[in-house]
């Protein structure tokens, strides 16, 4: 994939220093968030990262290259051109090929995040299970990307529109952890209760960055999850986002939409029918997730720095032993005499 990787100069420095860097995804801002609050969240969203001593590093497809740390005009470029393609693992190569601008959901930010050499990614929510997927069989590919890519994915748990138990229920087969950010609930996207608990949880960035380097020190293949509740100020009641979800949900059948549009319909719809709550909420846990990601990234490469490395190819001799001085005076002993 390198032969098509571009590195934004800021990143690629960034890389060569092991300074902390939070890859963004570019879907929420093309296809997620209306115009102006498209481009004004992404670049709250960097502004976020910064703030916290880390690098930004925007995904997407701009002219046949995958390209990380988009600038302000490529941002501006997917967020108002009228094609812009959803680009996941299997859309890569055929987009790259039409080089048509493309935004990289969470399966294909990973791909693109772990090629280039980064390890913390900050979204909205991950994809997972749809409802009525035992009929449909409809299940993001976030779910199989995140059981192979090493990506540490701070998000506010599933988009609440999915079927979060069975979400919770293929992560768990899948062999990825789920890990509660100050919370020992998986949250549910506008809200920050979603009744299902989880197994385990960390309190500080320091505790999550630990995590993260202790599963993939155990050869581990999978990313992390790391669900951040969205910001209480901000958020909406469980029982008034499932309402909304439900009408949402009829709205979309009734309309026969289905696949890809289904998101970005359902979103658009309880963003209307909330009077703009949701959209609040979906912009406030946005900037908080990067911002959060950001504090672990600082954490995780302040860790790295902290242990010691052996090369690759480095060989390893036993320490000498010790010599006691008993063993020491027999040898001289036995020279005397002879």
């Amino acid at each position: 994939m390198n032969e098509y990787l571009d590195l934004r100069a800021e990143v690629a420095e960034a890389l060569a220093v092991s300074r902390p860097i939070v890859a963004l995804e570019s879907t929420v801002i093309a296809h997620g968030l209306p115009p102006p609050h498209n481009l004004e969240t992404a670049l709250k969203m960097e502004a976020a990262v910064r703030d916290q001593g880390a690098v930004p590093a925007m995904i997407g497809l701009i002219g046949g290259r995958l390209v990380v740390g988009l600038s302000r005009a490529e941002i501006e470029l997917l967020t108002t051109a009228d094609h812009v393609a959803k680009v996941s693992r299997r859309d890569l190569a055929a987009v790259l090929n039409s080089k048509q601008p493309g935004a990289t959901t969470v399966a294909a930010t990973m791909i693109i995040a772990a090629e280039a050499g980064i390890c913390t990614f900050a979204t909205g929510g991950i994809g997972g299970v749809h409802r009525g997927a035992q009929n449909t069989f409809d299940i993001s590919a976030d779910l199989p990307e995140l059981a192979r890519t090493r990506v540490a994915v701070v998000c506010s748990g599933a988009k609440v529109i999915l079927d979060l138990p069975r979400t919770l229920e293929v992560l768990e087969t899948l062999g990825v952890p789920v890990i509660g950010y100050g919370t020992s609930e998986f949250p549910a996207f506008y809200a920050q209760e979603s009744g299902l608990a989880l197994d385990a949880r960390v309190d500080t960035a320091v505790d999550a960055a630990r995590l993260m380097a202790l599963h993939w020190s155990l050869g581990l293949a999978s990313g992390v999850v790391i669900c951040n509740p969205p910001p209480a100020a901000d958020s909406l009641a469980r029982g008034q986002v499932e309402s909304l979800v439900e009408a949402a949900l009829k709205s979309a059948e009734s309309a026969g939409i289905h696949g890809q549009p289904v998101t970005p319909y359902l979103l658009d719809r309880l963003s209307k029918t909330s009077g703009g709550k949701t959209l609040q909420t979906n912009i406030a846990l946005l900037i908080n997730n990067a911002r959060v990601a950001a504090e672990i990234a600082v954490a995780h490469s302040s860790l790295l720095r902290c242990q010691p490395r052996v090369a690759k190819n480095a060989k390893l001799k036993p320490a000498p032993q010790r010599k006691s001085k008993k063993a020491a005076g027999r040898r001289r002993s036995a020279g005397a005499s002879r």
